[in-house]
């Protein structure tokens, strides 16, 4: 298994390096930090760090801790890491903490699982900054069986529908855990996720407040043996379903609640109708409990909407200022290699 890894790594690192082009100039100008949130990674948590210290020499690696049962810290500090702590269970808690924490120009974030191709990280940093892009996402490829399960797959598909009928379409695997990210972006992200919906909100807020992103195909591997997903695909599956329901709420507010006024303008017309035609030909109200039924939906209908396009305002207004606390900060090409 080990060396079916490494021939796989091999393999990716020689592709990474004829393909690259990497702005090296930029590279060693910049900040870059990579980012690896962690929970009961010590079997992997040493790969990880080796491998992006050998692509990124001068980068930092920080390891942030979330309450392991195991030696994932011990392990982490002395492959070279930065070691730090998050004591709220939860990857966007971790995730929140190593944004707020860690100062520098480049982010790099990836899981602490080693199934993410470290060689391809120059490639990612580049396409960032040459491009002048705020995020870039490491799409999944070369997915195996055993790395990539099949309702997973099948729910990062359905996801990523739903998320561009609503949002628009710029991403195609929003679930990725590795990507690249720009100071601003960093900075101007509110991170309220608690757990692995994390990426769908960091993609929805790229694509809510229009920033440039882009995409790089990288490998995608098993985990090594003796190390387990923490991933629940019907728990956070839900979980993830719910972020997206939310965040359509807060972010499409007339969209949401227009359809809901629909449906229930839908449901009065269709209890009214019969009354109605009774009503014409006999000039009597039989059911007026449906009568009253239906008014009231229909009453309910107009606040719907009318709530809809009072938060629409509101909504405007935030992104505003989302939009204003990411220009406060300079572009990534304005402040590498100059």
């Amino acid at each position: 298994m080990t060396s079916k890894r490494a021939a796989r790594a091999a393999a990716a690192s020689a592709r990474s390096a004829v393909k690259c082009g990497v702005a090296a100039d930029a590279l060693t100008d910049a900040r870059i930090a990579v980012l690896v949130p962690c929970y009961n990674e010590e079997v992997a948590i040493a790969e990880v760090v080796a491998g992006f210290k050998k692509a990124l020499p001068d980068a930092v690696v920080y390891v942030y801790d979330n309450n392991s049962k195991d030696r994932t810290s011990a392990v982490a500090k002395k492959a070279g890491a930065v070691v730090g702590n998050e004591t709220r269970q939860g990857k966007g808690h971790v995730v929140r903490r190593m944004f707020a924490d860690v100062d520098a120009d480049i982010y790099l974030l990836v899981d602490g699982d080693a199934t993410y191709d470290a060689p391809s990280a120059p490639k990612m940093i580049d396409k960032l900054i040459t491009e002048n892009l705020d995020m870039v996402v490491g799409t999944r490829a070369d997915r195996e069986e055993a790395a990539y399960r099949r309702g997973h797959r099948s729910g990062n598909a359905l996801f990523t529908w739903f998320v561009a009928s609503i949002f628009g379409s710029a991403f195609t695997d929003i679930l990725s855990g590795y990507r690249v990210f720009s100071r601003r972006f960093v900075k101007s992200f509110p991170a309220l996720s608690t757990g692995f919906e994390i990426e769908t909100e960091l993609t929805i807020h790229a694509l809510e407040l229009g920033m440039p992103g882009g995409e790089v195909v990288t490998p995608y591997f098993s985990r090594p043996e003796g190390s387990a997903s923490k991933l629940n695909t019907w728990r956070d599956g839900m979980r993830i379903s719910w972020m997206i329901q939310r965040l359509f709420r807060t972010e499409r507010p007339l969209q949401f609640f227009g359809l809901i006024s629909f449906a229930l303008f839908v449901i009065s017309i269709a209890l009214a109708i019969p009354i109605v035609r009774t009503y014409i030909e006999t000039g009597l109200v039989p059911r007026l409990p449906t009568a009253i039924l239906a008014t009231g939906m229909m009453l309910a209908a107009f606040l719907t909407l009318a709530s809809g396009l009072v938060l629409d305002t509101v909504t405007r207004g935030r992104r505003e200022m989302k939009r204003l606390a990411y220009l406060a900060h300079p572009a990534p090409s304005s402040t590498i290699g100059k």
